[in-house]
């Protein structure tokens, strides 16, 4: 199955969200899926290939639970996402589950089915989480 895991931080690169991204690949890989990880602060890529999408992000700010405003603005140009299933999840903040709860809003405010969401604050944590992640089809 083909899988996007998209990332957008409070900066155009954010290491720390990359490497959660990266690890949330690995681990999908090791179910024998193509995972593809972009910087949504960086590229911009039609949705409409993939099979199931994954979102993180960052708060704007450390006491701030709001997502950067880009996530909305690339959904809205990413091509047909209503339906898509898909997970979210936040690297942290003060206020992480108000930021994971936004992000889960601007989701489904896209018609995105939402499957799962997570806040991971480690590489290895989300190599975990890739690992046991179910991405199959609902058929």
């Amino acid at each position: 199955m083909q899988v996007c895991i998209l990332y957008a931080g409070r900066s155009n690169e954010s290491p720390k969200l990359r490497s959660i991204a990266e690890g949330l690949a690995k681990g999908i890989s090791a179910q024998g899926h193509m995972p593809t990880v972009i910087n949504m602060n960086a590229d911009q890529e039609r949705l409409s290939i993939y099979d199931y999408v994954i979102i993180g992000t960052e708060p704007v700010s450390m006491f701030s639970a709001k997502v950067p405003e880009r996530i909305s603005r690339y959904l809205a140009q990413a091509g047909a996402v209503s339906g898509k299933r898909c997970m979210a999840f936040v690297s942290g903040g003060l206020r992480k589950n108000k930021t994971l709860l936004n992000l889960m809003k601007a989701m489904e405010g896209e018609g995105m089915m939402l499957r799962t969401s997570e806040v991971i604050t480690k590489a290895d944590e989300a190599l975990a989480i890739g690992k046991r992640l179910n991405v199959e089809r609902n058929i």
